[in-house]
């Protein structure tokens, strides 16, 4: 069983940190180049799309995987992947999934209230910024977790 969730979580890490290498490395400076109102509108389109698709269920349940792996290790901390599990956990659910939490979602929801807003042009600047900066974050630390349960798998 735990080799299985191991290979959940690996897969789900990588096609997480896949998404968001996207984002960081050429969707964000796309929506940036385009007329405001085109990228916000598009940037929100993609944001209510994302809530009904098959990638909701993938970031929730690699992060409940990746907490449980977490959890494993501790119960297993003399096993040699243990301290892989227990990294590739902590770093995937405070790293991604906190940081979505604390920093993207919110901005998400401002932006969704930009349209609303009359300084919607200071709005998006400040999105372009902060949004796929602590999607750097989430790109880095879905990686790091992806390589720990890789790393784990090959210990186990």
């Amino acid at each position: 069983m735990l080799t299985l969730i191991l290979w959940f979580s690996a897969i789900g890490c990588g096609l997480v940190a896949g998404l968001y290498f996207a984002f960081s490395g050429f969707i964000m400076r796309a929506l940036g180049r385009i007329d405001l109102g085109a990228g916000i509108n598009a940037m929100n389109a993609i944001n209510k799309v994302i809530l009904g698709s098959l990638f909701m269920p993938l970031f929730f349940g690699t992060t409940l995987a990746s907490a449980v792996l977490a959890a494993l290790a501790l119960l297993r901390w003399d096993e040699p992947s243990a301290a892989l599990m227990f990294t590739g956990g902590l770093v995937y659910v405070v790293g991604m999934f906190g940081v979505t939490l604390a920093f993207n979602v919110p901005l998400n929801n401002e932006l969704a209230s930009a349209a609303e807003v009359d300084d919607a042009t200071a709005v998006w600047s400040r999105y372009l910024k902060h949004w796929t900066l602590w999607n750097h974050v989430r790109t880095v630390a879905s990686t790091i977790a992806f390589s720990c349960f890789i790393a784990a798998l090959l210990a186990v």
